[in-house]
């Protein structure tokens, strides 16, 4: 995915979930954020930020003519870490991924060409598509058969390892239990988390913020749920989801 218009800034401040300042060639505007988690970690004062500009703002009825989409992480040590903080971004990512046949070469071996199981194929990519009390981001016919995906994008990062949430999610919880009742109904399932940017090692879900969450993603992947996790190349203006990342996960009882 492709942003039109991005320039540069410094973030300085963020008064609530929506909105942020940014110093922008020494003048202070007010930036749509496009992400309501926390962020605390990767958004300190004087940090190197990407604004997409939206040139039709005021015919649109924005009320910012800018979004915050990125950031670049202050790591110790080590160059900063680009990293898209677009909540809109990992769905169009994996629509994308998946219109491509991303399933497809993801289920072949690099190095023997051969699949483990039978190759994925995917046809007929729907959006938010309702199921029971949910709905899930992307359904589709797999290998002749409806199969459903949610998506969760990742921008919690510590030492290269990826983590999701960053906030309690009641509703990321309650959309596990929406893919556990439709894997037991003979529809395959899948979760995957888009993760916001490269030099990852491994994922996890985040038990210290929210332990039902890792719980539900253990019983997830035991009812039979596909959970995959993929890095991303990210540019200045892109988005493309790139390699699989190891999943880590286990139930504490």
């Amino acid at each position: 995915m492709r942003y039109d218009s991005v320039v540069t800034g410094a973030f300085l401040a963020r008064p609530n979930r929506f909105i942020a300042h940014v110093d922008l060639d020494g003048r202070t505007v007010v930036c749509h954020v496009k992400n309501t988690g926390r962020c605390r970690e990767l958004l300190i004062p004087g940090v190197k930020v990407l604004l997409e500009y939206h040139k039709d703002a005021w015919e649109k009825g924005r009320k910012t003519s800018y979004s915050l989409i990125g950031v670049w992480k202050i790591r110790k040590g080590r160059p900063p870490l680009l990293i898209n903080m677009d909540s809109q971004a990992p769905n169009e990512a994996a629509w994308e991924w998946i219109c491509n046949q991303g399933l497809k070469r993801l289920a072949f071996k690099e190095e023997t060409g051969q699949a483990p199981g039978r190759p994925f194929h995917v046809t007929d990519v729907r959006r938010e598509i309702a199921y029971d009390q949910s709905r899930f981001d992307l359904a589709f016919v797999l290998d002749g058969q409806p199969a459903f995906m949610e998506v969760k994008g990742v921008t919690l990062e510590e030492g290269g390892l990826a983590m999701f949430p960053d906030a309690p999610t009641e509703r990321g919880v309650r959309h596990l239990k929406e893919l556990i009742k439709a894997t037991r109904e003979g529809i395959p399932c899948f979760i995957l988390f888009v993760i916001q940017m490269k030099e990852i090692s491994c994922f996890t879900p985040n038990r210290r913020t929210h332990p039902a969450f890792a719980d539900a993603l253990a019983d997830a992947a035991n009812a039979g749920v596909t959970i995959l996790a993929m890095d991303c190349r990210v540019t200045e203006d892109s988005m493309e989801i790139d390699a699989p990342v190891p999943v880590q996960y286990a139930r504490i009882d």
